[in-house]
């Protein structure tokens, strides 16, 4: 019984198989298969579903790399293809048969969709009937003949300008020079003219020869080889006494405030390889010019805007069929808090010097400047340098190339009234608390072996908070760090930012403390030196303060984001904030205050000196940085801190307290030469 079971249900299997094998092959099954391979971009095997009078007008080659082409151009992505409802009995007898589908697909210029019925035709191939696709251009677009041409256009968007508060521009688009030669007006002897013109624009003859070698290149083209500023009329003349050297213009972004903003504006240029691997999914194209650095790079999706794009039908007869269209989108104008001119007052001021400034308007956190010294033309840049003047900036020994406004540095004397702002918070100092140490040196005990804090005035008096930060005393700052000890001192710290990233639009490096394991390492950081790094807006930003009843007011720096915005709440007591004020305002006031040399008549101005040692045994001599902040009193909307390299031997931070003092002089008697946005 088993037995005959078993020879029925192999019967019933062969059955099956017979009958399936004896199926009408279904129209719809078969262009189910054809879109499959179309939604996968199977380009080469949909070509073997095409019925024979459609092979007949297309080449599979033809037909493989039309579809290439078309979805590599338009950047064809998300394609979906369905079949739709038909009203054609499925089981025609019928030779052809008449299929709905849609289209979907996302491109470089937006959506496309449309709607088309396929033709299917049976036909009998190797002795099989099935139905194949009557192909013909319009499956690719309705409206597509086979004489049409698919194109498209871009329309660039125009690169949004940086503007200071005033709408001076400090980045903008404009016209450079091409420079270039024709090669058959060069005359008898052109290489001459290569080894002459390469001079001139400071490149290597080699780059010159490689240019005209091009194969696209023609007796009668104008070869192009090097750009310049067209502020270079001096060089462009020379470049015309030479046979066949031309000039073509050509866009430029334009820089009109150079060195002075260069390391806050940066520059563009176009986009690398890597560049693009990081970028190609957030729109970017490899034809773009992106910002390289400063704020030309920080803003550059918002300065950068979104090309248009357009897509099209150009028909036989020369008319259009717009299939997609995408608006173009201009980047974004930028408006800054900074005053050009103020930017320019201070970058001129450290001409020669290594260092860095920030100027802020204290009560409301807009920076009003931030400079780096030495810098570079960013025009020059954004067109092309030279290898001549690239090798140049890399081997220069002040690194004009090195963002100094960036990075951190010994803040020295400059943090004493951090640490005193601390002390007093902590109730380890009050304004009355004294030292009275007789000398030049001091140390806490033995243990500090021939360690000794030294400071530059013996007062031979006892020294409270007053005298402490007129005379900048080291030993006294050095005691208050050691009575806050190493928790209080680096929580206090930490209040005021430390080891915190700035809220800044501007990546900046985070101001540090270091690890202060020891006493000896904890008593120098309280008067600025150990391992304590701080950035000069930080530096800038710490001393807001006292002007704003103890908070740290937010730094901003575009004219949108919010004015007044406290960071910091209550880091000192407004009662004591003004106390140290008043200290900071005799500093420079008094006749013995370090900072007198930069009092200006008819101005209140507070401030404090400072100079950080940079070595590593303290018995040896080694560089130094001379810091100066300050504000004034009287019209509290300008405070500045200025840091300058290696200032030994040569006056110390005397230095930047001649050089802001300059600057609050030029910047105008009155009120404030700010202008209120």
């Amino acid at each position: 019984m088993k037995k005959i079971s078993i020879i029925g249900i192999v019967g019933l299997i062969f059955l099956l198989l017979l009958t399936s094998c004896n199926k009408e092959p279904s129209p719809e099954d078969q262009f189910s298969k054809y879109i499959k391979l179309w939604n996968g971009q199977k380009f080469s095997q949909m070509y073997d579903y095409l019925s024979t009078d459609a092979k007949k007008s297309i080449t599979k080659e033809e037909f493989v790399n039309r579809y290439e082409k078309i979805f590599s151009d338009l950047e064809i992505t998300k394609l979906d293809v369905k079949s739709a409802k038909t009203d054609q009995d499925k089981k025609t007898k019928e030779a052809t048969f008449k299929q709905p589908f849609t289209v979907k697909m996302e491109t470089v210029a937006g959506p496309i969709k449309f709607n088309q019925t396929a033709k299917l035709i049976k036909e009998k191939r190797n002795d099989k009937e099935n139905w194949y696709i009557d192909w013909n251009t319009g499956y690719i677009f309705p409206e597509l003949k086979a004489d049409d041409k698919i194109s498209f256009k871009t329309t660039p968007a125009v690169r949004g300008e940086i503007l200071d508060r005033n709408g001076d521009p400090m980045a903008i688009n404009g016209t450079a020079f091409q420079i270039g030669v024709v090669p058959e007006k060069m005359g008898a002897q052109p290489e001459q003219v290569v080894s002459q013109l390469a001079e001139l624009l400071q490149i290597k003859p080699e780059r010159i020869q490689k240019a005209l070698d091009a194969k696209w290149v023609k007796p009668s083209f104008f070869v192009p080889v090097a750009t310049i500023s067209a502020e270079e009329t001096d060089l462009l003349e020379k470049l015309y006494q030479l046979s066949g050297v031309d000039k073509q213009n050509t866009e430029a972004r334009i820089y009109p405030f150079k060195e002075a903003s260069a390391h806050l504006i940066g520059y563009t240029g176009p986009i690398t390889q890597e560049e693009l691997d990081k970028l190609a999914s957030e729109g970017y194209s490899s034809s773009d010019v992106i910002g390289k650095r400063g704020l030309e790079q920080v803003l550059d999706k918002k300065l950068k805007g979104k090309n248009g794009e357009k897509i099209f039908i150009k028909k036989a007869d020369g008319k259009e069929v717009l299939l997609a269209n995408k608006p173009v989108q201009n980047g974004e104008n930028i408006t800054l808090t900074i005053d050009a001119t103020l930017q320019q007052q201070i970058f001129t001021q450290l001409a020669g010097e290594a260092g860095a400034s920030a100027a802020l308007d204290p009560t409301t956190g807009e920076t009003l400047a931030l400079v780096s010294s030495p810098s570079f033309d960013p025009n020059q840049m954004a067109i092309g340098m030279s290898e001549a003047e690239l090798d140049s900036l890399q081997n220069n020994p002040q690194k004009p190339l090195l963002n100094r406004f960036k990075s951190t540095y010994a803040p020295g004397s400059v943090l004493k009234p951090i640490t005193a702002a601390i002390g007093l918070s902590a109730g380890t100092l009050t304004p009355d608390t004294t030292i009275n140490v007789s000398g030049l040196t001091w140390k806490k005990d033995q243990s500090w072996g021939n360690y000794v804090v030294t400071r530059v005035k013996d007062p031979n008096a006892p020294v409270n908070l007053e005298k402490a930060l007129l005379y900048s005393d080291n030993i006294y700052f050095a005691q208050a760090a050691l009575s806050l000890g190493k928790d209080k001192f680096s929580q206090g710290l930490k209040q005021f930012g430390f080891e915190e990233e700035l809220p800044y639009l501007y990546p900046l490096e985070s101001s540090k403390m270091g690890k202060m394991d020891s006493d000896i390492e904890l008593a120098d950081s309280g008067y600025g030196q150990g391992k304590i790094e701080v950035n000069v807006l930080h530096m800038a930003t710490s001393y807001t303060p006292f002007l704003n009843n103890g908070n740290i007011i937010k730094p901003i720096l575009t004219s949108e984001e919010n004015k007044r915005e406290v960071w910091k709440k209550e880091v000192v007591s407004s009662s004591n904030a003004n106390t140290l004020s008043a200290n900071l305002l005799n500093v420079v006031e008094n006749p013995q205050g370090t900072a007198h040399s930069g009092k200006i008549n008819g101005m209140t101005i507070a401030g404090k000196t400072g100079t950080a040692e940079l070595k590593l045994k303290q018995d040896e001599k080694g560089a130094e940085l001379g810091w100066y902040v300050a504000y004034r009193t009287d019209a509290p909307q300008l405070l500045i801190a200025m840091m300058i390299e290696n200032v030994q031997e040569r006056g110390g931070s005397k230095i930047p307290v001649e050089k802001v003092k300059n600057v609050f002089g030029q910047y105008g008697q009155g009120d404030s030469a700010i202008p209120a946005q």
